[in-house]
């Protein structure tokens, strides 16, 4: 059992010339003792619940959702340093400019990847094989492909610098992913627990983002981690939530609040963080 208020964040292990971090396994049952905490996930759910039923009310809400998972894919890839921007992204390829393509190429393929993995949760649970397929997608043809799609990384790799010995932070080392993947792949399928779900999303996508499973992808990986994960538990009938928008809006502080679980050991921050819109 986990005491949320006493959480360990993991530990770091020597390479040479480096060390990178190794986080604690999260696959166990998480209770805490803080009030507020509580509140913020009733409202969060009640939240949920309005949208969901907004959904049944839109007379074309397929339509909604297109250009939504559009905005959606923008903001995400914004994140990532892509420049399309909305109009561009509803173009076909041939009114784009040459120089501008690649941009274009990967907004739409994070709405293929998006719309191809919320058909395949019919008969797949959100899982490594899912998050691998949908890598896959997102990566083709453009300027990740050559990173492994649809694999996790055989190699290390390391969040800002230009390099090992100056990285902001360094993600476990290659051969650990599997097992971490696998620890989180189970948290987030484990009946025999009781974590709710809300409270599993956020822990496993700071999980997700600290393993850092792909040599490219992450970010946009991870951020449609929580939209699938909502819908293939019935909490959102469609692909209805976008969190890049909250996390755009202040970069610097969605840095911060994962950074400090690792550093400071606070999840309980983290999970306030992302409750609080």
């Amino acid at each position: 059992m986990i005491e949320l208020e006493k959480y360990q964040g993991g530990h770091f292990e020597k390479n040479l010339g480096y060390k990178y971090f190794v986080p604690s396994a999260i696959n166990d049952e998480w209770t805490w003792k803080t009030p507020a905490l509580n509140l913020l996930l009733e409202k969060a759910a009640i939240k949920l619940g309005e949208l969901n039923s907004y959904a049944r009310l839109v007379p074309n809400i397929d339509l909604f959702i297109q250009l939504h998972v559009t905005k959606e894919a923008v903001v995400s890839s914004h994140i990532e340093g892509t420049k399309t921007n909305m109009d561009e992204a509803l173009l076909p390829v041939e009114e784009i400019h040459p120089e501008r393509r690649d941009d274009w190429q990967e907004v739409n393929n994070y709405i293929k990847a998006l719309n191809n993995a919320i058909e395949e949760l019919k008969s797949l649970p959100i899982s490594s094989r899912l998050l691998k397929e949908t890598h896959k997608i997102l990566l083709q043809s453009v300027r990740g492909e050559h990173k492994l799609p649809g694999e996790f990384r055989t190699s290390q790799n390391w969040i800002g610098g230009t390099s090992l010995h100056d990285a902001v932070f360094i993600p476990p080392s290659h051969h650990l992913v599997n097992g971490l993947m696998s620890d989180l792949e189970k948290f987030l399928n484990n009946d025999e627990i009781n974590v709710p779900l809300l409270i599993r999303i956020a822990i496993a996508h700071y999980q997700f983002e600290t393993i850092h499973p792909f040599l490219d992808g992450n970010g946009r990986i991870g951020r449609l981690m929580i939209t699938l994960f909502l819908v293939s538990e019935g909490i959102l009938d469609k692909p209805l939530l976008y969190p890049s928008l909250y996390f755009e809006k202040n970069k610097s502080l969605y840095y911060d609040n994962l950074s400090n679980v690792r550093t400071k050991n606070d999840m309980l921050q983290w999970i306030k963080y992302a409750f609080r819109n």
